[in-house]
């Protein structure tokens, strides 16, 4: 079976939020889905995961949370693939600085699909473009390992 591993940080609860609908919707696809909430759960084995899929709010100015730095550290190498979601919030330095975390990730593990942003919570629309986005992930995965 196919295993993913859905690493996330999330003080307000949106991004945790975001990581327990692409949960449900990998389950759905029949994939096994740890959740790890980053600087709150012990990491589990990372090595044992087909991929991973890492979700990070955006900090002061465009930082990465230290928490997520700590988490990479923690890993020790750069697992592949490794997809990449962000929640944010435009108001705090508008595009330029929207899920800017999630880009930094995403570049950092050399991501070749494309981050999903979520402007703060993904009710409403939103819902459906995660929903959309994790079945891509899936899929692109399917196609990585054909």
């Amino acid at each position: 079976m196919v295993s993913f591993l859905i690493a996330y940080a999330s003080w307000s609860g949106n991004t945790e939020e975001v990581a327990g609908l692409i949960g449900e919707a990998l389950a759905e696809e029949g994939v096994s889905v740890t959740m790890h909430r980053i600087g709150r759960d012990v990491l589990p084995n990372p090595r044992s995961f087909d991929a991973f899929i890492i979700g990070s709010f955006t900090w002061d100015r465009g930082a990465t949370p230290d928490e997520v730095k700590d988490f990479v550290a923690q890993i020790g190498y750069k697992p592949n693939p490794v997809f990449v979601f962000g929640t944010g919030d435009t108001q705090f330095g508008g595009d330029d600085l929207f899920c800017k975390a999630a880009d930094k990730l995403a570049k950092f593990y050399h991501s070749t699909y494309a981050v999903l942003k979520i402007e703060q919570s993904p009710r409403g629309a939103q819902e459906s473009e995660v929903i959309n986005w994790t079945k891509g992930v899936y899929t692109h995965w399917q196609h990585l390992h054909a």
